[in-house]
């Protein structure tokens, strides 16, 4: 069977197993009031809604990836490696969070659930980002030093998922796209084995954005976007150590690192900008409050909906930017291209806020 094919397979199974079975889920949960009741002002919904859409999320994945595992490409480097560790993390990953949003989980067990995740990623399986390609004049890492920026790179990702999980919609929106660009980068390469996980991560988000669109009627909870969270790890730090030189022209051009802050901007710029002002604050950055860009933007007026969609129209953009900076302008020199997206992010951001603050319509 191509590429192409096991990639759709999977995106449709993944697809088609959440669309039919969260229904059920949501049921269950609301009748064994597994759910979250709104009983704290930063919650951002009003009434009880089930929390344990990570369940489902979690067996699209598993039963999807495996069911569609291409063992054929066992010639490309890594693939058991990335298949075997990935369901470890995902099952470890899996039971801290579906704890957590059913009774809770004390704050040094996720610590030891992270620490052994880390572990089992950067030195079991030696997924770790080798190389800066060029941003500050860094290229190859030194062991250590890849070692502390795939920790800071996996604890960044996967708090970044956790964080945007609170507008209806948005989560879902935000990592649908951005798999599905992973999705095409890695067929376009010709790692069929990793494509076909980012394919299978945005056909279970398609289908959960059906449920969780505004007005939601189930949160991914812990259990999915710690799942996502450790799945969009492995996928861009592989994204970053990935041959291009079996894809196009126009994507070898590309800067990996960059590309991969591009792809997944909304996120990291929205956990950054919260943690930094937390501690400005004398306050913990783990701390939870309604802080984020995403509540200023739902503040103005302009409702769930429409915030999360205007983000993820913000995220395409960004992608769309350093596409256009290289290929047409032929901005290739990294540490430039890198603050070149930082402004762009930032400039377009700020004038989507203000857009629509000043904005007559906002219903």
């Amino acid at each position: 069977m191509s590429g192409l094919y096991i990639i759709i397979f999977g995106f449709l199974t993944a697809f088609l197993v959440v669309l039919f079975s969260m229904p059920s889920l949501i049921k269950v949960a609301k009748l064994k009031n597994l759910v979250d009741t709104p009983m704290e002002d930063r919650k951002m919904h009003r009434w009880s809604i089930p929390t344990l859409g990570g369940v489902v999320i979690f067996g699209a994945l598993i039963f999807s990836y495996t069911l569609w595992f291409p063992e054929e490409y066992d010639h490309i480097p890594g693939m058991l490696i990335n298949f075997k560790y990935v369901i470890a993390c995902l099952l470890l990953l899996f039971f801290v969070g579906v704890k957590d949003d059913i009774i809770g989980t004390a704050p040094l067990k996720k610590l030891i659930a992270h620490i052994i995740v880390g572990f089992i990623l950067v030195i079991m399986a030696d997924i770790r980002i080798i190389s800066m390609h060029g941003i500050f004049g860094v290229f190859d890492l030194d062991l250590w030093q890849s070692y502390l920026l795939t920790i800071f790179a996996y604890l960044v990702i996967i708090n970044s998922i956790n964080l945007i999980d609170g507008l209806d919609g948005l989560a879902g929106l935000i990592s649908f796209l951005a798999s599905l660009f992973l999705a095409i980068i890695f067929y376009l390469t010709g790692n069929i084995p990793i494509a076909l996980l980012a394919g299978v991560l945005s056909g279970t988000m398609l289908g959960f954005i059906f449920f969780n669109f505004s007005p939601a009627r189930v949160f991914m909870g812990d259990a999915g976007s710690l799942s996502i969270g450790v799945i969009f790890c492995v996928l861009t730090i592989n994204a970053i150590n990935e041959n291009y030189s079996t894809g196009p022209d126009w994507l070898q051009q590309l800067n990996k690192p960059v590309l991969l802050l591009s792809i997944l901007s909304y996120p990291l710029m929205d956990t950054l900008r919260v943690f930094i002002l937390r501690v400005i604050r004398s306050k913990s950055p783990f701390k939870a409050d309604k802080n984020h860009i995403h509540h200023h933007f739902e503040k103005t007026g302009i409702g769930h909906a429409k915030t999360s969609l205007l983000l993820f129209l913000f995220s395409a953009a960004v992608v769309c930017s350093q596409l256009f900076f290289q290929l047409f302008c032929v901005i290739n020199q990294p540490t430039i291209l890198f603050f070149l997206q930082i402004l762009f992010s930032s400039l377009l951001m700020t004038g989507l806020y203000y857009m629509v603050k000043k904005s007559p319509s906002k219903s």
